[in-house]
């Protein structure tokens, strides 16, 4: 019988190629045939059998234990989050749910966070599904992108735009986080990230070098450096936040400490927008 390439599979080899030997202390006295980590040294480090392994790689065994995710976690490097994905994707590959529920957005939720967004008079901030399209986006947000924020717009199709590229200070660390972000939360299964993920593979060899990492990860806060209409490039403070709901959309927010180039040029642009907010 065939073997099926299951998501843990494909996942467990795409990280197996990214851990090197010398890094875990596996000294090579023959030349080695593949990047990366063998399947047997996988095994090993995870105290499991290789056969056990070769079974969850190929699909032939397609529900592992928790127990055996986190020493697997253990044996490929991984943090928390990679972890967290894993078991993800046996919910998935089993029938289960998988990182967000099909359904859309009601227009009445929307409204309700339109509202509730556009009272953050200080802060800009916008609301995005798992699949990073827009969906919410307050006037201050929208005034800090020049309008190109809008409802609509998918974030990684953004970043990976001519026009995104064009912003080549930091591009590369927003591209791979846009990236992980992108597979640590969408759901496989979901036609739109696979619409999404088909038409960046064919059209950007560095979006295909990326996602074939099968890096998974939140970005909850940390630094970005965000180019402010008017007022140039400056390193704000993004947080995201969950939305409560079955398709677990996520709020992201920007500030910066006081005194900083940052939070100078959040006011000046406040400063400048207020008669339309207030409009």
């Amino acid at each position: 019988m065939p073997n099926t390439v299951t998501l843990l599979g494909e996942y467990l080899r795409a990280r197996r190629a990214l851990v090197q030997p010398h890094d875990v202390g596996i000294v090579s006295l023959t030349p080695r045939r593949v990047i990366g980590l063998r399947r047997d040294e996988v095994a090993r480090r995870a105290g499991i059998s290789q056969e056990y392994y070769l079974r969850l790689e190929q699909g032939r065994d397609r529900q592992p234990s928790d127990q055996v995710l986190h020493a697997l976690g253990r044996a490929l490097c991984l943090d928390a989050a990679g972890v967290e994905h894993m078991g993800r994707l046996v919910r998935v590959q089993t029938g289960g749910a998988g990182p967000a529920a099909v359904g859309v957005a009601t227009p009445a939720s929307m409204r309700t966070l339109a509202g509730l967004l556009d009272q953050w008079t200080g802060t800009p901030a916008y609301v995005m599904d798992t699949n990073q399209d827009v969906l919410v986006v307050n006037p201050l947000a929208r005034a800090m992108t020049g309008g190109a924020l809008r409802p609509g717009v998918n974030l990684a199709l953004a970043v990976f735009s001519p026009a995104g590229r064009a912003l080549a200070r930091g591009w590369a660390e927003a591209a791979a986080r846009t990236v992980a972000t992108l597979r640590y939360g969408s759901d496989p299964r979901d036609r739109r990230l696979q619409e999404i993920v088909g038409t960046l593979s064919v059209r950007d060899e560095d979006f295909r070098r990326l996602w074939a990492r099968h890096d998974a990860r939140p970005y909850t806060n940390g630094p970005v450096e965000q180019d402010v209409h008017g007022h140039g490039r400056v390193t704000l403070t993004c947080q995201t936040l969950e939305v409560p709901g079955p398709r677990r959309n996520v709020l992201v927010a920007f500030h910066a400490p006081a005194g900083s180039d940052g939070a100078r040029a959040l006011a000046a642009l406040r400063a400048g927008s207020a008669p339309a907010m207030a409009g």
